[in-house]
């Protein structure tokens, strides 16, 4: 008999209940997985207070973690009651990605979910936020909880790139529509495929004009969207999407993607997110600049290799 699925819902420190807690909830009792509530609390004028001893701090410590502890189990006792199988913990970690990372190395999950904590721009340049270490480093899929209007996703969307350059993406289209039909299954959701395709962009890239005027003046542009439309047609239809839930449209992504979202109220964007390396890592990769643009939760899936 195999084990049982295991979902990792990581919670904030300051003892707040949202969005998340009902989405992980809802998802692990459609799916028949476990639930595991974990925060790492660090509170830095705590850990390094000096008008106290050694042994008081311990002590202050302590009973801070253990009022979370108590606050988690609280919110457990529904969730139990309703037959999921329910575990919390709080670790005092002063470094969570890292340990997050060593945990999931040692104790599988199939999907991390968590509260998408909005930060501005300003504090983004400054400070990378967990949530975008995780898009760079967490081997698992993610689930960033935004505003959710259901618990259970009713309306899903794959957001795939059949034309992309990057050899990341050789297999990660196919992987990313099968995480949104197996989602929109469990959850008896709908789940549609759509390719936001800028023919601008890919202008210079695939027939070196140096101009958009000139590109969309030349019979290049038909002959691009022509091929874009085949090869997203050939993925939809291998993956099991009728044509009636095929979406092709022309513009920059994260705006086709936000519009459509809020136009047909979906719940959940189910996204591909590709590691980078060196000056295109500081920037930041496509994925970690729509996560705020959203105006829906996001699924998140990596590359078979994550680099």
């Amino acid at each position: 008999m195999s084990a049982q699925t295991r979902f990792l819902l990581l919670v904030s420190p300051l003892m707040e209940r949202s969005p998340a807690f009902d989405r992980a909830a809802a998802l692990a009792k459609a799916e028949g997985a476990a639930l595991h509530i974990l925060a790492f609390d660090y509170l830095e004028g705590l850990a390094t207070a000096g008008l106290v001893n050694e042994q008081a701090l311990e002590q202050m410590r302590l009973g801070y973690v253990e009022r979370h502890q108590q606050w988690l189990e609280a919110q457990a006792v529904p969730l139990r009651k309703r037959g999921l199988t329910v575990t919390t913990e709080v670790a005092w970690v002063e470094r969570p990605l890292q340990e997050l990372l060593v945990r999931l190395r040692e104790e599988p999950m199939a999907v991390v979910i968590k509260a998408l904590e909005h930060e501005s721009l300003l504090s983004r340049l400054m400070f990378t936020p967990l949530d975008v270490h995780l898009i760079r480093e967490c081997p698992v899929p993610l689930h960033f909880v935004s505003a959710a209007q259901h618990a259970l996703p009713r309306k899903i969307i794959a957001a795939v790139d059949p034309f992309h350059h990057d050899p990341s993406y050789d297999d990660l289209n196919d992987r990313i529509l099968h995480e949104a039909v197996k989602l929109a299954t469990a959850c008896d959701a709908q789940v549609d495929v759509l390719y936001a395709h800028d023919l601008s962009d890919l202008s210079a890239q695939e027939y070196g004009l140096g101009s958009g005027a000139g590109f969309f003046s030349s019979t290049a542009a038909k002959r691009l969207f022509d091929e874009q439309g085949q090869a997203f047609n050939e993925l939809a239809a291998r993956n099991g999407i009728p044509p009636a839930q095929r979406h092709m449209i022309l513009g920059d992504p994260a705006k086709v993607l936000s519009s459509y979202a809020d136009a047909y109220n979906v719940d959940v964007i189910v996204m591909g997110r590709v590691g980078h390396r060196g000056l295109s890592r500081l920037l930041g990769s496509t994925a970690e600049s729509l996560l705020y643009k959203m105006p829906c939760s996001v699924w998140m899936v990596k590359p078979q290799m994550l680099d």
